[in-house]
C-alpha cells in the first residue's frame, strides 16, 4: 500500500471511530426552579388511564432511529459532539392522560429510558438561526408560547413545528398566576388556547405556569380543566446561559427529566445568542451520556 492510500485509510477509520463514539416559568436568564410534582392531579387522585392514542397529531414524524440522531457533520457545523439516539417513543405510554376531570402536574416522565425532555419557553427571541440548527440537529422540543409575546410573528414558530415539535400554552401575557384572581387565570389559558389553536392548528394538550407559580392550587388547576390543555408541565433542570441549574442536590440529570429553556438572545443571555446558548444546553445533556426525546411520545393524550 502507497503513503498516500495509507494516509486515506487512517482518515476512514478515524472517521468511523469518530462516529461509533458519538453513538454510544420566566425571566430573562429563565424561570426560578419550581418543586418537584409527582404524577398526580392537584387533587391528590392519580390520573385516569384513557383509550390509547398519540398525544396530539404530530405535523411530521419523529425520523427513524431516534430525532436527535443527525449526521455528523451537521453536529460538527455547530460545534458540538452528537447525542445518543432517542430510543423508539414506547408503546405503552407512562404518562396517561384523562379526557376530564383534575388535570396532573408533573415535571419528570417515570421512564427507564436514558432519555430528558427539553421544552422552550415564551417565544421572545425568533432567531432564524435557531430554526436552522433544530432542522440541522433533529433535536425535538416541546414549545410553551406566550400569546402576546409572539403574536407579533406567529409564523416563526411554524418551521419548527413543522418539524414535529408540538407547540403548547404559556399564557396570554405571562401573568404570575397565583397573584390574579380565579377569571384572571381562566381568561390567561383559554384565551392563550384558542389564540394557539387557531395560528397553528392544534389545540394545545399541555400547561405550564410562568414562573412555574401556581401549579399545584385548585383554582389554577379547575382554570386548566375549563380552557382545554390536560396537563401542568413543570421541570426538573433550567439552562441559564451558560449552565444548567439542578432542582437535585448532586447535581445530575435522571431519566425522564423535564429541562426548561427559553427562547432569548443577546440581549438576555449577556451577548450570546440563542444558538450558543442551547448548544452549551445540549453539551451539558451530551456530557452526562443522555438523549432527548420528544416529551409527547411518552404521552398518551385522551380520546376525542
Amino acid at each position: 500500500m502507497n503513503r498516500h492510500a495509507r494516509s486515506r485509510t487512517t482518515v476512514y477509520v478515524a472517521g468511523a471511530l469518530a462516529l461509533l463514539a458519538a453513538a454510544t416559568g420566566c425571566t430573562s436568564g429563565g424561570d426560578s426552579g419550581a418543586a418537584s410534582a409527582a404524577l398526580v392531579p392537584a387533587s391528590g387522585s392519580p390520573a385516569t388511564a384513557a383509550p390509547s392514542r398519540s398525544a396530539g397529531p404530530s405535523p411530521s414524524a419523529s425520523p427513524t432511529g431516534g430525532p436527535a440522531a443527525g449526521d455528523a457533520a451537521a453536529w460538527a457545523k455547530w460545534h458540538l459532539t452528537p447525542l445518543p439516539p432517542a430510543p423508539p417513543a414506547p408503546a405503552d405510554k407512562p404518562v396517561k392522560l384523562a379526557r376530564t376531570g383534575p388535570v396532573p402536574v408533573f415535571s419528570e416522565v417515570k421512564t427507564s429510558d436514558k432519555v430528558v425532555f427539553v421544552t422552550i419557553d415564551d417565544g421572545a427571541e425568533k432567531d432564524p438561526k435557531f430554526v436552522e440548527m433544530l432542522t440541522d440537529l433533529k433535536v425535538p422540543v416541546s414549545m410553551f408560547l406566550t400569546r402576546d409575546i409572539v403574536k407579533d410573528d406567529y409564523g416563526y414558530f411554524k418551521p419548527l413545528q413543522a418539524l414535529g415539535n408540538h407547540i403548547h400554552n404559556h399564557t396570554v401575557d405571562h401573568a404570575q398566576m397565583s397573584k390574579v384572581p380565579p377569571e384572571k387565570q381562566k381568561s390567561e389559558i383559554c384565551d392563550a388556547q384558542a389564540a394557539l389553536t387557531q395560528q397553528y392548528g392544534t389545540p394545545p394538550l399541555l400547561f405550564r405556569p410562568p414562573y412555574g407559580d401556581g401549579a399545584n392550587t385548585p383554582a389554577l388547576n379547575t382554570a386548566v380543566q375549563q380552557c382545554g390543555p390536560r396537563a401542568v408541565v413543570l421541570w426538573r433542570e433550567s439552562m441559564q446561559i451558560h449552565d444548567m441549574q439542578y432542582q437535585a442536590a448532586d447535581k445530575k440529570l435522571r431519566a425522564g427529566d423535564i429541562v426548561l429553556a427559553h427562547f432569548r438572545g443577546p440581549k438576555d443571555l449577556k451577548g450570546e445568542t440563542m444558538t450558543q446558548m442551547f448548544g452549551e444546553l445540549l453539551a451539558r445533556i451530551q456530557e452526562q451520556g443522555f438523549a432527548v426525546a420528544r416529551l409527547e411520545d411518552y404521552i398518551e393524550a385522551p380520546a376525542a
